[in-house]
């Protein structure tokens, strides 16, 4: 089937069967250069739509001579565009932990539910306490004792009846028994677990009377003030990005979100990642948005929004194109009011026109409509439409 594929790859294209058989000597350059990985079918198929072309060029003389035809045209216009690009992001909230039981022992009490904004210290889970309340006692007692034995041993030294190196041994059990008192009251003090900044939570991981094991999860808290939205660009966007200056000054950005609705609040890119993906050959930024309401939750996607502006644009309709084996094309109008057609390079794409970085001329006159109607070298009778009109028409259709 690939012959029927090049038939209707390479027809589909042209306006009208003159102007494709004027462009057969490129059609057979391309399919020459990639012969070596053609069928005989392909060829063959090749050979085909050339006699085709040859025929339909006949037929289509004819009418041409039948008398020009009056067709809209129109001049390229200058003027500043902005275009909005999209990228796929990662929302994350600033702040995203994993709440831990920092000792073992049986869940006592849980005092918060899923998904509710818990306060800073706000206390959330207690385990039972008893064991390390014993500990604090009897590290308690032990540092007591120590501290009398100091005391006696200092009155003892300052009677000469036991050196200085005595009292030095003494006094440093004495700070270890202190510091064990410490410690108990540390790991009595993990038994409850407070909010560490205010956030909403997640699941509960555990119930009351669970057993904890040292390091269990217990669930997970949100700082959902201010979100992160990470996305990826492209090196050679990255660069021109940069090269514009516009990253140090903090680029504005807004966001789609997965229904297709524009987030409210704007946001900031403010870092962009040390190190490009070698094999997706994009770097990460991020930029962050506000979030009052609490809309975005972490690890939602969206698409983040970014203007890239083209200054003193050369634009024109996409309607007056067409293509030729993925290339785009115009008819430009000559002083004799003939067809030519011209190559073009597109850019940049926004509904209903393209920006054009080579190609044409702002003082060039191209045709508008009927492209399928004419041929290269057909003479015209052009009807002026000024290019305000005719981007006017194209925003109407827009809406």
């Amino acid at each position: 089937m690939s012959w029927l594929f090049l038939c209707m790859r390479y027809s589909r294209y042209f306006p009208a069967c003159n102007t494709a058989l004027k462009l057969l000597p490129e059609i057979w350059r391309h399919v020459l250069e990639r012969s070596k990985n053609m069928s005989k079918k392909t060829l063959l198929a090749a050979s085909i739509l050339t006699a085709v072309l040859s025929g339909c060029s006949h037929s289509e003389n004819e009418v041409h001579k039948t008398g020009s035809l009056a067709f809209n045209v129109s001049h390229p216009i200058r003027q500043d565009m902005v275009l909005v690009k999209e990228y796929v992001s990662q929302i994350h909230a600033i702040q995203h932990i994993e709440l831990r039981a920092m000792e073992r022992g049986y869940l006592k009490s849980t005092f918060v539910d899923e998904g509710q904004t818990v306060e800073k210290g706000q206390p959330m889970f207690k385990i039972v306490p008893t064991i390390y309340e014993a500990e604090l006692k009897r590290a308690q007692a032990e540092a007591k004792a120590v501290q009398m034995e100091y005391r006696n041993t200092r009155s003892l030294m300052e009677q000469n009846i036991v050196s200085p190196n005595e009292l030095a041994v003494v006094e440093a059990e004495y700070q270890k028994a202190q510091a064990e008192v410490e410690l108990a009251k540390t790991h009595l003090a993990f038994t409850d677990i407070r909010a560490p900044f205010t956030g909403k939570m997640d699941r509960l991981e555990v119930r009351t009377g669970s057993l904890l094991d040292e390091g269990e999860l217990l669930t997970t808290m949100s700082d959902l003030s201010q979100m992160w939205v990470y996305f990826n660009v492209p090196e050679s966007e990255y660069l021109n990005y940069v090269q514009s200056g516009k990253a140090k000054k903090g680029t504005e950005v807004g966001l789609k979100l997965a229904n297709g609705t524009i987030y409210p609040y704007k946001g900031v890119i403010d870092t962009i990642e040390a190190d490009f993906d070698n094999h997706t050959g994009t770097i990460e930024i991020r930029a962050s948005f506000p979030n009052p309401d609490q809309l975005l939750r972490h690890g939602q996607t969206g698409n983040i929004l970014m203007d890239v502006n083209y200054s003193d644009a050369l634009v024109i309709p996409q309607k007056a194109t067409f293509q030729v084996l993925d290339q785009n094309y115009v008819y430009v109008i000559d002083s004799d009011n003939k067809l030519a057609t011209r190559h073009i390079v597109v850019a940049a794409e926004l509904p209903h026109v393209f920006l054009v970085s080579d190609g044409l001329k702002e003082d060039d006159t191209i045709l508008l409509e009927g492209l399928r109607r004419v041929s290269n070298g057909d003479k015209i009778v052009p009807n002026l439409i000024s290019s305000d009109a005719t981007l006017a028409e194209l925003a109407l259709q827009a809406e």
